[in-house]
Order: structure tokens, then C-alpha cells, then sequence
């Protein structure tokens, strides 16, 4: 449920722009206002988890979430969606990490919560595929409001099954709630995310533009020594000094920024410049998840074979490739000569959300892996953030430049090529435990 909004709402934004009469600022607001809670409080809601009950905080998580997609069917206006998303993305801060404290708690046996992990992992990204072409169906068929609709049977059976079969577990021994680095997170983050999505309509010169890039560092700044000086920091500075740690999470948030980033446009490009329906458009943008989760599986084992500097370099080789042939794709490009860059995309950076995951567990102690997976989790959706902002901002800068949309989305997808190739270089270079670790 949680990955499928991350999809499905994608194929809606067309719906969205029109029906809510918005612009492109107010489809990155819908996006990033979700996207931006979970990157934020993805680590506490693991903690609060587990101090105040696995079992409790899936199912508040559940019911918060529910009642927020119900909130988003019926926004009136475009400020009532972005509050619905809003509360969505704390909902969703909380049961995700919630779910897979409670299969780890259910399966003590290591064997059987491997298999167990691997079925989660599985069936979100049953959730991820999913997403495009339920968007699109339900989209064509009963408008926007339908694809957070679709969430209402989910999370009511949700919550009647886990009130009857989910096991309440704990730990005793969990770090205390973090308050001043979650809400400087919050803020910071949220600061430069203002200042990045209204710069290009505001004028990034304006008076509150400089101000939210101003409060973001000074916030971020006080985050940084917050974090240093506390016993029980959300986030531990000081596994930072591992340069595989590093290097990980870094590559982590080009890879959200990138992905994120560059699929905010698929469906849009459909729509806007070849003419597609929703549906049809929803069915376009398939093969990017269709090729996440068919290589999805198979990344870890070659990580495991070859090591994660290979594989997570290729990968980003691939999907850099993917996205600088994007950016060279126009109005009359016929789509067998599309779908193939999609599908480089979706499969490259298939093959680096696992090893880097795997790359900054294997760099901490064994203690420390769950907290080094939640990390990198944050990292990627922080970079998810930055990419639909940053992105956003080139195709607005080029519009108002005199180019069109068209030209726009070709300068945002050669651009998050190019990034991406550059981070391939970066890990090829430096993905490796240093000298000390």
C-alpha cells in the first residue's frame, strides 16, 4: 500500500493538473509532501515502534494513512490534497518500519525471517508495478480520486485482520525518542524543499525564496550539532566515519533523486507531449517497475558473487545511459523506440537499491544493521525529495527561458543522467571498505 502510492499517484497527476486547475509546483507539492514525511520520520517511527509496541503503531500507522486517503478523495482544492498527503506520509513513517519489526519479532528463527523478508520485500514490489497500470485504469475510469480510494478496503481489512491475529512485541531495551533532531529534520529538509519547488515561480532572487535556503542551512546546521552531543541520536554521526557507510548512502540519494525525480515525468510526457490518454500512458510507463522487479531479485546474488562496487556500478551505468537516450525522445518518437530506455532505467536501478543497502549494513557492526538499513531507506527518499524539487525546477526554468515543456523534460532527464554517471564514476572509485573499517 504504501509503495503503490508512491506509483499510482504518478499516472494521476495529468487527472490532478487539470480537474484541481494546478500547475507543475502544485504536482511536486502532492508528491513531495508525502515523500517528504516519510524520508523525515522513517527512523522514528521504527524507534516509536519499537518502545511503545509493534502491533500498536502498525495499526495507528494503518488507520492514520486510511483516513488521510480518504481525506485526499475528497480535497476540494489542491492545499486539502497536500494535507491528506501530508498525513499519508506519516502514517506511512510509521506501519512501514512497524511491519518489518513485527515479521522479524514473529520469526526468532533466522532461516525462516529471511524467507519471511524476502515475501515482504516481494509483495511491495508487487505494489510498485502495480502502480502505473491501476493508476491509469482507475484514472480513465472515475478520475483522480479513485487511485487513494483504492486504499479504503485495503486498510480497513488491514486493520480488522491485525487487531485479530498481529502479536503485540516490544523492545525494552529501544533508544529514547529523538524530538529536536526529528523536528530540525522535519524543518530543514522542508525549508530547502520550499525554497526548490517555488523558487522557479517565485523568482529565486525573491526575499522568501533566499529565506527558506537560509533556514534550511541554519536548521540543517543545528540538526548536525544536535545529533553530535546526544547519547541516543536519531542518526549516529559517527558511522559516517566508515567510508563504505558514506559512499553508500550518498549513491543511495542520487539513486532516489534520479529515479523519483525523472519518473515524476513519465506518465506527464506521455499526456503532454505525445497525446496519450491516462490509461494509455499508465501502460507506457510500465516497463521501468515491470524491470525493477524482475531484476530486483537476482541484485543481491550478483552483489554477493561479484562485490558491491561492480554491480552497483554497473547499474548506475545503465540507468544514467537510460536517462540521457530519455532526454533525446520527442513528440513523434514512436514508442518502440521508447520503451527500451524505460526499461534501462528501471532495470540499472534495480540492480543498486539492494547492494547499497547491503554495502551499508555490511560497513557497521551487527548491532547496528537494522539502524544502517532504516538509514538507507531515509537516504533514498530524501534523494526522492531533492529530484522531484530539483528536477521540477529545470523543467520550470527552461519554460520560462522561452522552451517548452517538451524541451524542459529533455534537459531534466539528461540531467539526471548525467548525475547518475558521474555517482557511477564515484562508486567504481570509492565503494569499498576503507583501510580502518
Amino acid at each position: 500500500m504504501v509503495l503503490l502510492d508512491n506509483t499510482i499517484v504518478g499516472t494521476a497527476l495529468p487527472d490532478m493538473r487539470q480537474r484541481l486547475h494546478t500547475q507543475l509546483t502544485g504536482l511536486q507539492w502532492i508528491v513531495d509532501a508525502y515523500v517528504l514525511l516519510v524520508a523525515m520520520l522513517l527512523l522514528t517511527g521504527g524507534v516509536f515502534a519499537d518502545r511503545f509496541g509493534r502491533k500498536r503503531v502498525f495499526l495507528a500507522g494503518v488507520a492514520v494513512f486510511t483516513a488521510a486517503s480518504g481525506l485526499c478523495a475528497l480535497a476540494p482544492s489542491i492545499g486539502w490534497l497536500i494535507t491528506g498527503r501530508v498525513l499519508q506520509g506519516i502514517g506511512a513513517a510509521a506501519l512501514s518500519p512497524a511491519s518489518l519489526a513485527l515479521l522479524a519479532a514473529a520469526h526468532p528463527v533466522p532461516a525462516d525471517r529471511v524467507k519471511a523478508i524476502g515475501l515482504w520485500a516481494g509483495v511491495s514490489g508487487i505494489g510498485l508495478a502495480a502502480g502505473p497500470l491501476a493508476g491509469g485504469v482507475l484514472t480513465e475510469a472515475f478520475g483522480w480520486p479513485a487511485v487513494f480510494l483504492v486504499n479504503l478496503p485495503i486498510g480497513l481489512v488491514l486493520l480488522l485482520a491485525g487487531l485479530r491475529v498481529l502479536g503485540e512485541s516490544r523492545n525494552p531495551g529501544a533508544p529514547a525518542i529523538d524530538l529536536p533532531g526529528t523536528v530540525l529534520s522535519v524543518l530543514g529538509v522542508g525549508a530547502l524543499t520550499y525554497g526548490l519547488i517555488e523558487g522557479g515561480s517565485r523568482g529565486w532572487t525573491s526575499p522568501v525564496i533566499l529565506g527558506g535556503f537560509v533556514a534550511a542551512v541554519v536548521l540543517l546546521g543545528l540538526f548536525v550539532s544536535v545529533e553530535s552531543r546526544r547519547a541516543a541520536p536519531m542518526l549516529p554521526l559517527g558511522l559516517f566515519r566508515q567510508r563504505l557507510f558514506t559512499v553508500s548512502n550518498a549513491a543511495m540519494v542520487v539513486v532516489g533523486f534520479a529515479l523519483m525525480g525523472s519518473s515524476f515525468f513519465f506518465s506527464q510526457f506521455f499526456v503532454y507531449v505525445q497525446g496519450s490518454s491516462i490509461l494509455r500512458a499508465g501502460l507506457q510507463t510500465l516497463p521501468t517497475s515491470l524491470a525493477m522487479v524482475a531484476v530486483s531479485p537476482y541484485a543481491g546474488r550478483l552483489a554477493a558473487g561479484y562485490g558491491f562496487r561492480i554491480v552497483v556500478t554497473a547499474g548506475l551505468a545503465l540507468a544514467g545511459l537510460g536517462l540521457l537516450a530519455l532526454g533525446f525522445v520527442h513528440a513523434d518518437t514512436g514508442y518502440g523506440n521508447v520503451w527500451w530506455r524505460l526499461t534501462a532505467v528501471g532495470a540499472g536501478f534495480a540492480l543498486t537499491l539492494s547492494p547499497l543497502t547491503g554495502a551499508a549494513i555490511q560497513a557497521v557492526s551487527p548491532q547496528e544493521g537494522g539502524l544502517a538499513s532504516g538509514v538507507s531507506s531515509t537516504t533514498r527518499q530524501i534523494g526522492a525529495v531533492l529530484g522531484v524539487a530539483l528536477l521540477g525546477a529545470v523543467v520550470r526554468t527552461r519554460e520560462s527561458g522561452g522552451g517548452s515543456f517538451e524541451t524542459g523534460l529533455d534537459s531534466a532527464f539528461l540531467a539526471a543522467g548525467a548525475v547518475t554517471l558521474v555517482t557511477a564514476v564515484f562508486t567504481g572509485r570509492w565503494l569499498t571498505r576503507s583501510d580502518r573499517g
